[in-house]
């Protein structure tokens, strides 16, 4: 079995979010895929098999299957356009059917996805209470212009934005707390943002569930904070760029493009630069 290594995301020929990415004929079986993806220990890798028209397509952490990973799914659009030629690739998920999109750019790869229908709802207390104690972080640190929220576009976070930079690049949190708080609130992440304008933010994004400390790309998180936005009526303008990673090292560059109907699809956009083969 062949695994492709590509970073999406990117900022242009660096940065990005590094994904595994398998072609198959056939899937593997679970038990194969979560060892595969332990192996590889990016946090996350795409598994791929074609089903009729469609490809159908299974996410793997190092330490479980997630319903949906956009950055994967970038990855995975890079990895067909490479195979089949630049297009528009059906996918079919445990809990959804969306698209993506890749087209070769010389030695990197566009790439654009149509994430599954968003949703969102204020934040409990107790979980805003707790997430803030995780991370060290007081009432006052946040932005309330952005209510906590849980947001979903295509896997549950929970969103706290934060009233400075300097609040997002102090995030610290100790990985087995944050694992069972996601967990128990089944999270697949929690998402740091600071609005820089109304149209762009910075972003971080804890993935304790899955074992991971933090993405430095998270094109879900991202199309599930595009339709929070929506559904707060902030002035958006129809899309926001996100910089996510800067932080870690690892800048990334993100775009999402909010049309008007409520719940709708958001495409989250980006370049992939290819690791290795």
């Amino acid at each position: 079995m062949t695994i492709l290594k590509i970073a999406a995301f990117s900022d242009g020929d660096t940065g990005g979010n590094p994904a595994g990415v398998m072609l198959a004929e056939t899937l593997p079986s679970d038990a194969e895929m979560q060892r595969i993806a332990a192996e590889v220990g990016f946090s996350e890798t795409a598994f791929a098999a074609p089903m009729d028209a469609d490809w159908r397509v299974r996410y793997f952490s190092p330490e479980t299957e997630v319903p949906f990973c956009g950055h994967a799914t970038i990855a995975l659009g890079a990895a067909l356009a490479l195979k089949q030629g630049d297009g528009v690739f059906a996918l079919t998920l445990n809990q959804a059917r969306i698209t993506v999109a890749g087209q070769r750019q010389g030695s990197l790869v566009g790439a654009a996805l149509q994430s599954p229908p968003t949703r969102s709802a204020p934040a409990p207390e107790s979980l805003v209470t707790a997430a803030l104690d995780l991370f060290g972080y007081q009432p006052d640190d946040l932005d309330l212009r952005l209510p906590p929220a849980l947001i979903h576009g295509g896997a549950d976070h929970l969103l706290l934005a934060l009233n400075s930079r300097a609040a997002l690049a102090a995030m610290h949190y100790d990985l087995a707390a944050g694992r069972q708080l996601m967990q128990q609130a089944g999270l697949v992440t929690i998402v740091l943002a600071f609005a820089e304008s109304p149209q762009r933010f910075h972003t971080r994004n804890p993935f304790a569930s899955g074992g991971v400390y933090e993405d430095p790309a998270t094109g879900a998180a991202t199309a599930a904070l595009a339709g929070y936005l929506r559904d707060l009526a902030w002035p958006h303008g129809g899309v926001i760029d996100v910089v996510q990673g800067e932080d870690m090292g690892m800048r990334s560059r993100l775009r999402a493009e909010i049309p008007l109907a409520p719940g709708s699809s958001i495409r989250v956009s980006g370049t992939a630069r290819i690791m290795s083969r």
